[in-house]
């Protein structure tokens, strides 16, 4: 019998502790709800809704165990809650199996309170769970309530930085880069620390910070830095919207008597600098802070801490710092303990009142981005006396440790690339130069100094006019130590795969290495030369993200910048935020605009939550239109089109396939996708509106760019063809003629792609979808360009911008990724239903090609763990499947209709699907052992 293994990931301590849980209780028999979580979040501390959505998991040691009914208990306390005293909320029993998303209905919540609630559910036969454990949730501050006060080192009006953030200012005139170097007063662009000494008195029951330090800052209690998050707050068009933190503190955090709250700011994407590398010039205005502390007394009483004129401020030793540039540190202008209580801080100055900036106030509520991994040096040359190069093994986003001792003023100049020159010296001539670190030493011992406010993608470490690990030359500072930090968003891992596939288990690494590297504040396209939020990786490599990470939080914080971003006029610009306007088909490609569209059906699929198809209805709707101000007769001819398509031809704009078809493709899958949206929503009026709409386009498409002799698309390419099949464009009369056409030049081209960064995703899943998985099979199965196996061989261990790593710019861009949709949904066969959004109900069908022995894979659904892993054995196909509990799969077998089957070494009888010729099982939830016959 195959075994489901447990593969080696990182796990946070919540879903610790929910295996804890499920192990123990599913022991004595027992149904139970796990896992609570509001708004999609555990324990959040910034609800913003008035009617915020409960859920939970389910777990039980039953197969087929579903709830029936629950009952929600909110309170004000957590005492009430124990006595089972829902002051706030309780739902009485409620009949259902719905177990996502249950909308709060007690009585009205105020803001910055913290709120306590659990819940018990019945089984499908009527026994009842025991109590889950408290979850918490604490609502949101009005802006009214935080009646922010922004403080700084100097006003926006001094600073003679650039009025705003317009579609002017940020761009790449010459004359603007350099009157922003001259009239940038050094103020403006410097870190500052910021200080507030306050004095404690009674005994604290809890504290709550409220704050938005721009463009990034640390924040410090008594010299303990608050949070892991690395470049808080989040990226946001900050005209339109400033992301704050919140953090609940309790009472080990402070000290009787005098305490010190300390603050230091850094640029960001708030404020680029023009000297060295950058990708744009544009400024929101000098670094600034607004802060808020609620002091909870346990007599009762209450205490607020803000930001105000009390404050002080002065330079840190940070002396640069540019998120496109690096960063320097001068250890020798370090105040000691400048942020714990008996510091002298005669010599610092007031702070003044600056400009509150234009962006409406919102909680983060996406998770924050943290130093994840850490490498050690896995090889170092020395070019040169006292010049090396290290090879930290790991391509990735982030910055280096250094350890090093010298003399007081000696500097070491910290360079980091991607690639390395024919002579060995580090490469950043396709990434962004120039690019470094700078650390002077104070002279004392072995210093260690982590950069704070900037990042880079890189693997390789260049420094020169050091010693390496013994003091050789007096004349230099040794290093003593290095390592590499890999930062990336928290949000978490939701899923794994493996197979017996080489290729393809090196694929996924890939991938998913470029997938972490870009996920920041933005997916963005690389880490190192643009960082820039290029709109079409999301939703063509949708599926992938979703099935590898826990998106339920980052991807409304996505929506929310497309929603900022989006013009009057309706245009969804190609990156978001938009930080820089490059202009053209650069602004307005329709490939990427329609994210805004696709993203909240998405969503819907994969967490059965219409949130964002309800909140951005108005948005989708309004790019649509937008649209349709650019066709001529239906035909949009603007764009991009699919970029990145691989030939002979300079990578770039579309040169096998047409662009309009492209643009008219998407510009007609927006139409249905809102139409679509309109019905869900009950908007009977759009629904005729953009339903017709979308059968006018499909028809003009099809007048436009369909041959009926040759029964081809446009230049007969495959992303001319792939795409009408994977929309549901062609007529269903000319659709076997179309995919055999498909199918002729991929045979022509000996098995191999010709599409790019758009048609990828269509040609995939247009094979996948239409039984060609033997096809997809042999087109990624060899070491040759275009592939991913061509990427494996040059050595590589992320993915990069083109499919031959020696062309193009960027060795970390994860926009050809679109592979691992197949990976999950057609090797392992996890396929959502679409009827019944989230996984509620799912599909298992794996495909077995070519010569492989087993896949599996795992992904955790908002209903809780699926997993599919077969093998190949002495002639039986076995395999083993997980199925949340309350929720229902179909399994489709990849065997003979005649096959006997068994479960658990039970012979069972099973239907069969005559479309896709298969043996079928209908299955509820629990681990189930199905073998076959081959």
């Amino acid at each position: 019998m195959v075994q489901l293994k447990i593969y080696k990931v990182n796990i946070s301590k919540s879903i610790l502790t929910f295996i804890f849980v499920f192990f123990f209780f599913i022991s004595n028999g027992q149904i139970l709800p796990v896992r609570l979580t509001t708004e999609m979040a555990e324990n959040p501390l910034a609800v913003v809704e008035n009617q915020p959505k409960l859920s939970w998991l389910l777990v039980s040691k039953e197969s087929n165990a579903s709830q029936v009914a629950y009952l929600i208990l909110v309170a004000s306390s957590e005492e009430k809650l124990n006595n089972d005293d829902g002051d706030i909320w309780n739902s009485g029993r409620v009949n259902t199996d719905k177990n996502l998303h249950i909308v709060y209905n007690g009585k009205p919540l105020k803001s910055e309170t913290k709120y306590f609630w659990k819940v018990k559910v019945w089984n499908q036969s009527g026994k009842v769970s025991k109590w889950s454990k408290t979850a918490i949730f604490r609502t949101a501050s009005l802006e009214s309530d935080l009646n922010p006060i922004w403080i700084g080192a100097i006003t926006k009006a001094d600073s003679h930085l650039p009025e705003g953030r317009n579609y002017h200012t940020a761009t790449f005139n010459r004359e603007k880069k350099m009157s922003f170097i001259n009239a940038s007063d050094s103020l403006a662009r410097r870190s500052i620390m910021l200080r507030k000494p306050f004095e404690i008195e009674k005994a604290v029951k809890e504290a709550v910070v409220y704050i938005s330090g721009l463009g990034h800052y640390e924040l410090t209690i008594n010299g303990k830095k608050v949070g892991n998050s690395q470049f808080a707050p989040l990226w946001t068009d900050y005209d339109k919207t400033v992301n704050y933190n919140v953090y609940e503190l309790n009472a080990k955090e402070f000290q009787k008597g005098d305490n010190v709250i300390g603050v230091l700011l850094g640029n960001g994407m708030y404020n680029t600098l023009a000297e060295r590398y950058t990708k744009f010039f544009v400024s929101f205005g000098p670094s600034t802070l607004f802060f808020k502390m609620k002091i909870k007394y346990n007599d009762g009483s209450e205490e607020i801490i803000k930001s105000d004129r009390t404050w002080k401020y002065s330079k840190s030793p940070i002396t640069y710092n540019s998120i496109f540039g690096g960063e320097d540190y001068n250890a020798n202008l370090e105040q000691k303990d400048w942020n714990r209580k008996g510091f002298k801080d005669r010599d610092w100055k007031k702070v003044v009142i600056q400009e509150a900036p234009k962006g409406v106030l919102r909680p983060q509520t996406a998770s924050p981005v943290t130093i994840q991994k850490q490498y050690e040096v896995q090889t170092v040359k020395e070019l040169k006396p006292n010049f090396y190069v290290f090879d930290m093994g790991q391509n990735l986003s982030g910055f280096p440790t250094i350890k090093v001792k010298g003399k007081r003023g000696q500097s070491i100049r910290v360079w980091v690339a991607e690639g390395l020159n024919e002579e060995g010296t580090i490469a950043q001539g396709r990434s962004g130069k120039p690019y470094y670190y700078d650390y002077t030493l104070k002279g004392d011992g072995v210093e260690e100094w982590t950069p704070k406010f900037s990042f880079y993608g890189y693997q390789y470490v260049q420094i020169e006019n050091i010693n390496y690990k013994e003091d050789k030359n007096k004349e230099f500072p040794t290093l003593v130590d290095l390592k590499s930090n890999f930062i990336y968003n928290s949000a978490g891992e939701a899923g794994n795969f493996a197979c017996s596939n080489e290729i393809f288990n090196k694929t996924h690494e890939l991938i998913n290495n470029s997938i972490k590297s870009n996920f920041q504040s933005v997916f963005t396209d690389c880490p190192q030369r643009e960082k820039l939020g290029w709109l079409e990786e999301i939703q063509l490599n949708g599926p992938g993200l979703m099935f590898n990470y826990n998106l339920q939080n980052f991807l409304p914080a996505t929506m929310q910048n497309i929603s900022d971003s989006q013009r009057d006029n309706g245009l969804i610009p190609t990156i978001v935020p938009e930080y820089v306007i490059f202009g053209g088909d650069f602004t307005d490609s329709p490939e990427w605009g329609v994210t805004g569209v696709i993203l909240p059906w998405m969503y819907y699929e994969y967490y059965g939550d219409a949130s964002l198809l309800e909140k951005y209805f108005p948005v989708m709707k309004n790019y649509v239109d937008y649209l349709g101000t650019k066709a001529t007769n239906h035909i949009v001819s603007h764009g991009l089109g699919d970029w990145y398509d691989y030939g002979t031809h300079p990578a770039g704009y579309s040169k096998n396939s047409p662009i309009a078809l492209s643009a008219t493709s998407h510009y007609y899958y927006g139409a249905y996708l809102v139409a679509k949206a309109s019905k869900l929503l009950g908007k009977t009026e759009d629904f005729e509106k953009y339903d017709t709409l979308a059968s006018e386009i499909k028809t003009a498409f099809n007048k436009e760019f369909f041959n009926e002799e040759t029964k081809q698309y446009g230049t007969n390419s495959q992303f001319s063809n792939a795409v009408p099949i994977f929309m549901d464009i062609v007529e269903p009369q000319y659709k076997e003629a179309v995919m055999q056409n498909l199918l002729a030049d991929i045979k022509e081209k000996g098995d191999r792609l010709t599409t790019g960064d758009v048609g990828n995703r269509y040609l995939f899943q247009t094979l996948a979808r239409n039984g060609e998985n033997e096809t997809m099979y042999r087109m990624h199965n060899h070491y040759d360009a275009p592939g991913y196996g061509f990427q494996i061989k040059f050595g590589l261990t992320t993915l990069t911008e083109q499919w031959d790593p020696r062309k193009g710019n960027s060795w970390n861009h994860f926009m050809l990724g679109q592979i691992e949709e197949w990976f999950y949904q057609s090797l392992a066969g996890i396929m959502s239903d679409p009827e019944k959004p989230g996984f509620k109900h799912f599909f298992i069908q794996p495909e077995v090609v070519g010569d492989m022995t087993f896949a599996k894979a795992d992904y955790q659904s908002v209903y809780g763990k699926i997993a599919s892993s077969w093998e190949k054995k002495d002639g039986k196909f076995i395999l083993t499947v997980q199925i949340p509990v309350n929720t229902t799969a179909t399994i489709k077998l990849p065997v003979a209709k005649n096959s006997e089957i068994k479960i658990d070494n039970k012979k069972v009888r099973v239907g069969f699907d005559e479309k896709a010729q298969k043996p079928v099982l209908e299955l509820g939830s629990g681990i189930y052992t199905i073998e076959c016959q081959l």
